[in-house]
């Protein structure tokens, strides 16, 4: 992408609208309608136009709201730079290679930016200015962090961490914070607050894609997302410094602010509940334990016209992404690893992955299930890890459902594995360990492949060949209406 016309989430949107996957939509009201919308559109049509709301209820022309921008194979190609007629897989494989392959690049400071357009500081500041949205019936109040990146840095090392976690707005100048135990956010948090100190942090809200991406994904700690973004994008990352916390802006961002977090001793505000990730409203994180850490608001910073980024969590079968980023991180984390084969990999839901491999050995299959529990991508929150041979697409679910009933037998190829890192939000965690910990949970891993042992023995599958499949696809594509896979 070339420097010059680089301008965040803008130039993503432009390139949307060029290809005709942008809807406008005006006058809906930001009381849970623009929720409903947005979940009905993610569930109803498949691969979805991305939702820019404008004139919303009780705002002027111009402060608006963008859902499920990367709902479509085609956005999710067009924020990675990639072709639109990219497959799912091909997508996840760039990533990974992406990551593995492109050189950090440290973000490079400028004196001003388009997020410093207009300035809120003292009795000025007041986030409730923005068209803040509650999306769910259920929900506590309005949430302004859904789609937000959460920069602080950690006061022993320098390292400087991108985030997300929810923040609701409790007042004009104030946000809540929700961040699950061992978060690096949140472990930043905990070493200012050791000390007395309030914790200074830059909240972002309506960054490019690809910076909200790895804000999202888990990297090792000390891995900084700034640095990886520069390198996913190919140019280093354009951040203004913050006046108040010297903490880095990015300078494309539609809106910001800087603030800080207080020790909880100090001051914490009652939050939630809140409709998370899971689909449902967890008991303990979300509605019996509500009092959490806060953002003191110290300035907002923001575009003309500026965009709110709507990533409000849905339920699982309205999702926010056609392709899920995180198997990319995933699959470059295992080759990293040593595991050998790696043919894909697949983060269905945050509770869900699936791992391809062509099997090589005796125990290989074993070895690749154990690393996904184990890599940074696959350590937290998960539930079922499915291991399947090469020719099933981890990416389609139908295919690795029948790989779950046909290529394994229940009592030899199904591994329970105990005292897994989790969090609160989990909801087959117990209420009492919900609230106190410990925050834990059991894997199972599905070895739904044919047994080494006698694997060609195997009875062979009557599917076409994926060869074969490509060939009448592309010969009667002008005839028979064929979806990009």
């Amino acid at each position: 992408m070339d420097r010059e016309s680089y301008d965040g989430l803008r130039t993503f949107l432009k390139k949307c609208e060029e290809h005709g996957e942008v809807k406008v939509v005006k006058g809906a009201d930001w009381n849970l309608e623009i929720g409903a919308l947005t979940e009905s559109v993610s569930e109803l049509i498949k691969e979805p136009p991305a939702l820019l709301f404008d004139e919303i209820k009780d705002y002027p022309e111009g402060f608006r709201v963008l859902s499920i921008p990367t709902a479509s194979r085609v956005r999710m190609a067009l924020a990675l730079g990639l072709p639109t007629d990219t497959p799912k897989m091909e997508i996840v494989r760039h990533a990974a290679v992406k990551m593995r392959n492109a050189a950090p690049m440290p973000p490079r400071e400028v004196p001003t930016g388009p997020v410093m357009q207009n300035i809120m500081r003292d009795n000025e500041i007041d986030l409730s200015r923005f068209p803040v949205l509650k999306s769910h019936r259920l929900d506590g109040g309005r949430y302004i962090g859904t789609g937000d990146s959460l920069i602080n840095r950690d006061p022993e090392t320098g390292y400087v961490n991108v985030g997300t976690y929810r923040m609701q707005m409790h007042e004009g100048n104030l946000l809540g914070l929700w961040m699950s135990p061992g978060q690096q956010g949140r472990q930043i948090c905990e070493r200012y607050w050791k000390e007395g100190k309030a914790c200074p942090v830059v909240a972002v809200f309506g960054a490019d894609p690809v910076l909200f991406f790895l804000s999202y994904t888990k990297f090792p700690f000390g891995v900084s997302e700034l640095d990886r973004v520069g390198g996913m994008l190919g140019h280093p990352l354009d951040v203004v410094i913050g006046p108040i916390t010297g903490l880095p802006i990015p300078a494309h961002a539609e809106i910001a602010i800087e603030g800080e977090v207080p020790p909880p001793g100090e001051q914490t505000h009652k939050e939630g509940p809140f409709g998370e990730w899971p689909g449902y409203y967890t008991q303990g994180a979300s509605g019996s334990d509500p009092e959490q850490p806060v953002i003191r608001v110290k300035a907002i910073y923001y575009r003309d016209n500026p965009i709110l980024l709507n990533m409000a969590p849905q339920w699982p079968g309205a999702p926010h992404h056609s392709v899920r980023f995180e198997g990319g991180l995933l699959w470059q984390q295992l080759e990293a690893a040593g595991v050998p084969g790696i043919a894909g990999a697949y983060v269905h839901h945050p509770m869900f992955i699936v791992v391809a491999i062509k099997q090589q050995y005796a125990g290989h299959a074993k070895q690749a299930g154990m690393a996904v529990l184990a890599c940074a991508a696959g350590a937290r929150n998960g539930r079922l890890v499915v291991i399947v041979d090469e020719d099933i697409d981890p990416s389609n679910i139908d295919e690795v459902v029948w790989a779950m009933s046909t290529r394994i037998d229940p009592a030899s190829d199904i591994q329970v594995v105990d005292n897994c890192w989790a969090s609160p939000l989990d909801p087959r965690m117990p209420p009492d360990r919900s609230e106190n910990g410990p925050h834990t949970n059991s894997r199972a891993i599905i070895y739904a492949v044919r047994p080494f042992e006698w694997r060609d023995k195997f009875p062979a599958v009557n599917r076409i060949g994926r060869d074969e499949m490509a060939a009448v696809v592309e010969k009667y594509k002008d005839i028979l209406p064929f979806p990009k896979r």
